[in-house]
């Protein structure tokens, strides 16, 4: 990368999450605050997610005095931009070069699967009034892409159709947006960096239709000559960073395509720009539409009271009923994506819901209790072997596990039903347990809650054997929820 065209570090403003090397990327994490208290002191009709912001996230990967700036989701009603990123961000190791991702630019427009909550964010980027709700949004990324660091800024979108500068049909014409590598004008002064946009974008577009899944998927340079009057685009992203003297591109997947294949080719986009900036990285998926999917789905979980509280998420049911949650202070949910987060469900009182980009993926009806904090794991013995298990732990188990009487404290197997108010030291076996309880539709986890008194101190599951249990077949958990797109491209 050329570090000549970037000055010294300046600040950054808004969240900023460090990723640390020795981190797996798949372990990056962004924090959505649980104003619970606050939610339960409302009136039922004031409980909505104004009391719980979305904003937001920056993840930085690698170190290198020029960054690489990818936006996805500036607006919400296009899962495949804001997928990609979220992948860039948790599941890429940057080993040369540096990426800041912002993956949910507009997060709220996200949850909802709106182009945009309050008009269309990628046009307020030239005037906007201080009045505008998105107004800090937008000035906080316009700082970001001003930083002395950033050198290229790449913009994640999905466009209708496919792009062709000449009309061929309905979805093959020069109205489409899908399929392209958008530049405002040929290039910008001689001496900036990856500053020849014309060639730097030919070189993208040659390079990633050498990888297309089908002939109809070929990509194509769209050069709309901003400067030359073009009124929409003049209050783009993308453009405001061309005035700031910085690369910038727009980069346009079809939305006739599933959200695999959409992120399948965001992606390919983005290796190649990344390779001509000099940056060098690895992943842990293939970057195949399968491998993108398989990517998607894995590795969702969502964390409460420290990590007292863990659920995994790729199978979850539906609903999660009475989860034994602190009250008296604001909880704090960790989830696994920066896509994700925990709201206030709309029109039903007093439940959470667990949202992954456009779709809401179960909700939770909370058990509010009080917190005991003097108890940090618990002994058990699971097939044959004696262990400790923190709060927060799957435990997997093949046969049989019993948990260690603790003096003071009761524990309670989640559909497991002895007739005990304490199941400490009863065998804990799948075939005792009612599927109905399970965490996941498989029927594999159930929750192990430890009390004392009535205090919650904390839980973890159990994971018996997979031989055990039934498969949920025909769902597959994917961030975005089908339904009617716009037409709209950039």
């Amino acid at each position: 990368m050329n570090t000549n065209a970037c000055a010294v570090s300046g600040p950054v403003t808004g969240p900023v999450f460090y990723h640390r090397p020795g981190l797996l990327p798949r372990l990056a994490v962004c924090l959505t605050l649980l104003c619970a208290i606050l939610w339960l002191c409302l009136p039922g009709a004031a409980r909505g997610e104004e009391a719980f912001p979305l904003d937001f996230t920056t993840i930085r990967l690698g170190d290198a005095t020029c960054v690489v700036l990818v936006v996805g989701g500036i607006q919400g009603d296009e899962p495949g931009g804001f997928s990609a990123a979220t992948l860039l961000a948790t599941r890429y190791d940057i080993q040369e070069g540096a990426v800041w991702v912002v993956p949910n630019l507009n997060f709220p427009s996200i949850i909802k699967r709106s182009r945009g909550l309050h008009g269309d964010m990628n046009r307020k980027f030239a005037r906007l009034d201080e009045s505008d709700p998105e107004f800090p949004t937008v000035r906080r990324i316009q700082e970001l892409i001003r930083h002395p660091r950033v050198a290229l800024v790449l913009n994640l979108h999905d466009g209708s159709g496919y792009y062709r500068a000449n009309y061929q049909n309905y979805l093959c014409n020069p109205a489409r947006w899908g399929q392209s590598v958008i530049i405002d004008q040929d290039g910008l002064p001689s001496g900036v960096f990856m500053g020849a946009l014309a060639q730097e974008a030919a070189r993208v577009t040659a390079e990633v239709n050498q990888r297309l899944i089908k002939p109809l998927h070929v990509l194509h340079v769209h050069n709309t000559n901003t400067a030359a009057g073009d009124k929409e685009m003049e209050k783009s992203l993308s453009y405001y960073a061309v005035r700031q003297g910085k690369a910038a591109f727009g980069l346009e997947a079809s939305k006739e395509f599933p959200v695999e294949l959409r992120a399948y080719y965001h992606l390919s986009m983005v290796e190649s720009f990344l390779r001509q900036a000099g940056v060098r990285f690895k992943r842990d998926f293939s970057l195949t539409p399968q491998g993108v999917g398989e990517a998607l789905r894995a590795n969702l979980g969502v964390s409460f009271a420290e990590n007292r509280v863990f659920l995994p998420l790729e199978d979850v049911r539906p609903a999660i009923n009475y989860l034994p949650l602190p009250k008296g202070s604001p909880a704090r949910a960790v989830t696994s994506k920066p896509i994700m987060a925990v709201l206030p469900c709309r029109d039903r009182d007093r439940e959470l819901c667990i949202h992954y980009g456009n779709r809401t993926i179960t909700l939770i009806k909370p058990d509010w209790r009080e917190m005991d904090h003097s108890l940090e794991a618990v002994r058990v013995t699971v097939d044959g072997h004696e262990e400790v298990v923190p709060f927060g732990r799957v435990l997997d188990v093949a046969e049989t596990v019993r948990v260690h009487p603790q003096e003071g404290f009761r524990v309670n197997a989640i559909g497991f039903d002895s007739g005990r108010r304490d199941e400490s030291g009863l065998p804990l076996r799948r075939k005792d347990f009612a599927p109905r309880f399970s965490v996941d539709r498989g029927g594999t986890l159930f929750r192990v809650e430890v009390y004392k008194n009535q205090s919650f101190a904390g839980l973890f599951l159990l994971r018996f054997n997979a031989k055990n249990a039934r498969l949920a077949k025909g769902r597959a958990i994917l961030p975005d929820r089908p339904g009617p797109e716009s037409k709209l491209g950039f």
